[in-house]
């Protein structure tokens, strides 16, 4: 009895390994949906017509002061005064603007004739000549207009307290001795255009943005001394090369960049008193 008991034992255990692995079933429960964090992607960036900012100046130079509260304007959007009417976009002078609250004063604006070829704003020329109109006036640079030290004048700006030498050309190299005459334009009568560097040692015109209208400007050449009286301050385009072409009344005309915008410059138009 006891023999047959261990071999029917025996024959159960062989029985029971010869049970393929495939049989066995396992039935295990997971966890619940986990909470994941947050995604931290940025927005994808949004391109044209798909309600993406538009490209307007959104800096101070077109800012507005609001009206006055209980006004008729008060609650209206886009109205109030310039903050820096002098830098705000497409702001020009007019005739008979009034000036810090001055009545009587009397600005007209740069008479914008035909674009003389060939200039470039940014400082150089690129060939051609600034051919005058019979009603525009313009003095051609002559080898008598230079003084010993090699320049043609002396700017002065007393409000900025600037005094500085202006030599022919407006190239890197001009400009590191002080300003520079756009070669294609009047060096006298009519306008006479000049750049210089808004940084560095020679940032002679770095504070020219900060002109009022009204400032004085002095010229000595050659030819005599004006005094110039500042109509306005504009920022332009580096392609705009209005402010170049030769005018009918003696104006000054002052360029530079505008630190970390470089499609832009800053000009300033003075027309003689």
């Amino acid at each position: 009895m006891k023999k047959l008991t261990t071999l029917f034992s025996l024959l159960c255990l062989t029985l029971a390994l010869t049970v393929p692995a495939s049989a066995l079933d396992y039935n295990i429960d997971g966890p619940g949906d986990p909470e994941y964090g947050k995604s931290t992607s940025i927005e994808p960036v949004i391109t044209a017509d798909r309600g993406e900012l538009p490209n307007v100046d959104v800096s101070k130079n077109a800012a507005l002061i609001p009206p006055g509260f209980g006004s008729p304007t008060a609650y209206t959007l886009n109205t109030g005064n310039p903050l820096t009417p002098n830098l705000a976009p497409g702001y020009m002078l007019g005739e008979g603007a009034v000036i810090n609250g001055n009545t009587g004063v009397t600005v007209a604006p740069p008479d914008f004739n035909t674009i003389p070829s060939g200039l470039v704003s940014g400082g150089t020329s690129t060939g051609g000549t600034a051919t005058p109109t019979p009603s525009t006036g313009y003095t051609e640079v002559t080898s008598d207009l230079y003084y010993s030290g090699g320049y043609l004048a002396t700017l002065k700006i007393p409000s900025l307290k600037v005094s500085v030498k202006v030599y022919q050309g407006t190239d890197d190299k001009t400009l590191a001795k002080g300003a520079g005459h756009f070669e294609d334009t009047s060096i006298w009568d009519g306008n006479c255009a000049i750049a210089g560097h808004n940084r560095g040692a020679n940032c002679y015109f770095g504070d020219i943005h900060k002109l009022n209208v009204g400032d004085t400007i002095t010229l000595t050449t050659r030819l005599g001394t004006r005094t110039y009286s500042v109509t306005s301050v504009n920022k332009i385009s580096d392609t705009d090369n209005s402010l170049l072409a030769p005018t009918a009344e003696n104006c000054v005309t002052l360029f530079t960049c505008v630190r970390n915008q470089r499609a832009y410059r800053w000009a300033v138009r003075a027309v003689e008193v």
